[in-house]
């Protein structure tokens, strides 16, 4: 019988990613500060919808039942506006991974987002990448101690407002700030808070790069999707290798030997927020964040040789270098145009349905017990319980029935109008169920169900809704 030896797994080895400036470090700021400024700041942003309706522009108001998002409001039954976006969020994820593998994840993944912040927090106090090394390795001193606290309490504290911005999109954000600050506001806020405050803490403090390799399932996905063709961070084998110092290479270039590119400075493994050394392929851990290509391209511009030793590439130019042959680009095709045209599709239904939709709607459902009940005088009466669903301003609608000759509608309590109309007063933004009568002479009754149209329509506007079910006599 065979015995194992040693460890079942490896002990996490702590990354200390080294500052670095440069184009794709530009663009990690940018994203960082528009994606956090839009997060935190926009439960503040007000939008007027009108006398009696929610003023927060992005609410999720679930003690009505509505989504708002600026202009568009969004009802229980339409959930399949969330369908969509998910379907579209898939799609544009899958069309990212084709055209510039994991961009997702290095640019614009929430854990990467704030990790990158911690990271700017934890510089600013403990210094860049050897001092860290080197205040760990000293031990608790006083000065580390003092170090750690203040980077601790910081990290609590933007986690604490990331909890607290999360739960601002469920409720009016000024007044729930207010509630919040004197403790008058639900506990559920509070749990929210603190659940958010703690996962947020923990994920972008501690766990860091772990959540990427071992936590997140979509490295394993995309190396599914990933083609030849796609744009990944590459080290450039064809210039690097072999390494050597950079007096070594002047010395083998002046006698005609090859000499690589590569000096085995190690800083894009320096740089990297996950411990990986680009120049091993393409690896699990690499979340495709480009600071190695600024840190390699720094270090090129120092020596005097060109930039791009590490860029992004494709598997297929890499073969096509070693073969000679020029690189080739193809951003365009089946993938990309499939991916590209489900989203323009479903965006395009999505918008379609949301600009034609109607402000109301009108549901029918017609009594089980008994199907119909027979009058004294010969007529025939069907019952409906008939939702009428109003999306604006407080209304009046009228009802009536199309398919049925000489067909008379009652409703309990409410009697016609002057012009022998039947009218039904719904509220804003609310719906109101109704019990209808629809009743037909002896003389006037089909020989069998007929199929009718049940109709509301606004007095005001003329817009009208219906919905379809049956009338059934009885038995002659």
């Amino acid at each position: 019988m065979t015995t194992l030896e040693g460890p079942l797994y490896e002990a996490r080895k702590k990354v200390y990613p080294q500052a670095v400036h440069g184009r794709f470090r530009r663009i990690k700021w940018a994203i960082l500060i528009f994606a956090l400024g839009v997060y935190y700041l926009l439960p503040f942003v007000r939008w007027n919808r009108g006398p009696g309706l929610p003023n927060q522009a992005v609410l999720v108001d679930f003690q009505h039942s509505r989504f708002y998002f600026f202009f568009i409001e969004l009802w229980p039954q339409e959930v399949y506006y969330f369908t969509g976006l998910l379907i579209i969020a898939a799609m544009t994820l899958f069309l990212m991974n084709a055209v510039a593998g994991r961009v997702w994840c290095g640019y614009l993944c929430p854990q990467t987002v704030w990790t990158d912040l911690f990271y700017a927090v934890e510089r600013w106090v403990e210094g860049d990448r050897r001092e860290r090394m080197l205040s760990d390795k000293r031990g608790w001193t006083l000065t580390h101690v003092r170090q750690t606290v203040t980077k601790h309490s910081i990290w609590l504290m933007i986690a604490w407002w990331t909890g607290g911005a999360w739960v601002l999109y469920f409720s009016d954000a000024p007044t729930l700030v207010k509630d919040l600050a004197t403790f008058q506001a639900p506990n559920i806020a509070y749990v929210w808070i603190a659940i958010l405050t703690a996962t947020t803490y923990t994920f972008a403090g501690h766990a860091r790069e772990q959540v990427c390799i071992y936590m997140c399932p979509w490295p394993r996905i995309q190396a599914a999707l990933t083609d030849e063709w796609a744009l990944n961070v590459t080290y450039r084998l064809d210039r690097g290798e072999p390494r050597v110092s950079v007096k070594k290479a002047e010395q083998l270039r002046l006698q005609g030997e090859p000499a690589g590119d590569c000096i085995d400075c190690h800083q894009c493994i320096n740089v990297c927020p996950t411990g990986v050394d680009i120049r091993e392929g393409i690896q699990l851990g690499c979340i495709q964040c480009g600071l190695c290509i600024d840190a390699c391209d720094n270090i090129m511009r120092e020596i005097g040789r060109p930039t791009g030793l590490i860029g992004y590439d494709t598997d297929m130019n890499g073969q096509r270098r070693q073969a000679g042959k020029p690189p080739i680009y193809r951003l365009i095709r089946p993938r990309t145009i499939l991916y590209a045209a489900i989203i323009a599709t479903v965006g395009g239904l999505m918008l379609y349905t949301l600009t034609t939709r109607s402000s109301m709607d009108v549901n029918v459902l017609h009594d089980r017990n008994p199907l119909f009940v027979l009058l004294s005088d010969g007529g025939v009466r069907n019952n409906y319980t008939v939702r009428i669903l109003n999306k604006g301003p407080k209304r009046t609608f009228t009802l009536n029935v199309s398919g049925l000759e000489g067909a008379e509608l009652h409703i309990p309590g409410n009697e016609p109008g002057a012009d022998g109309k039947l009218a039904v007063e719904v509220g804003q933004d609310q719906t109101r169920e109704i019990r209808l009568s629809v009743q037909v002479k002896n003389a006037l009754l089909p020989e069998g169900p007929v199929q009718i149209e049940i109709r509301a329509t606004d007095t005001a506007t003329g817009e009208a809704a219906g919905a379809e079910d049956h009338f059934i006599p009885s038995t002659k």
